[in-house]
């Protein structure tokens, strides 16, 4: 039964670091796709509202999903034998990323331009490919659709 016990703190301590790999990964590509589209947007346009616009939606999106991850890391973390301070931490820590989440998709839910059709979907189109971006903030899943325009 100790055996058993081990592998499991054991499992439990490998996915939950690769919970937070992932979590830097995501978040340091996010970065570096929001400096690629901010430095070809600048240079390429006069426009650099447009271009902070856009870099700033795609870190909206890295940083999401890098506090989903660790907030997933969290809950690993305390799942096994947790003592009452553990929860207290954890309820905070998951309270501190829930509220930064929700702000973030409400900052990317704002930068959805007039008059474009918003039936609770964020949407983003990028002018370079034409393809719209549409994030559902329910279950974060993004999917791409070929835009209307130049028609």
């Amino acid at each position: 039964m100790a055996g058993l016990s081990n592998a499991i703190h054991t499992i439990n301590g490998v996915v939950v670091s690769i919970c937070h790999l992932l979590a830097m990964l995501v978040i340091t590509v996010g970065i570096g796709k929001a400096l690629i589209i901010y430095l070809k947007n600048m240079f390429a346009r006069t426009d650099t509202r447009r271009a902070i616009r856009t870099s700033r939606l795609e870190l909206g999106h890295a940083f999401s999903l890098g506090l989903g991850f660790l907030i997933g890391a969290s809950i690993l973390n305390t799942t096994l034998a947790p003592t009452w301070n553990e929860i207290g931490q954890l309820g905070a820590i998951i309270a501190i990323r829930t509220a930064l989440n929700y702000f973030l998709l409400k900052e990317i839910s704002l930068n959805v331009r007039p008059g474009e059709a918003n039936d609770g979907q964020i949407t983003d189109t990028d002018s370079a490919t034409g393809m719209t971006s549409k994030l559902d903030p329910s279950s974060l899943v993004v999917s791409e659709s070929v835009s209307g325009r130049g028609r």
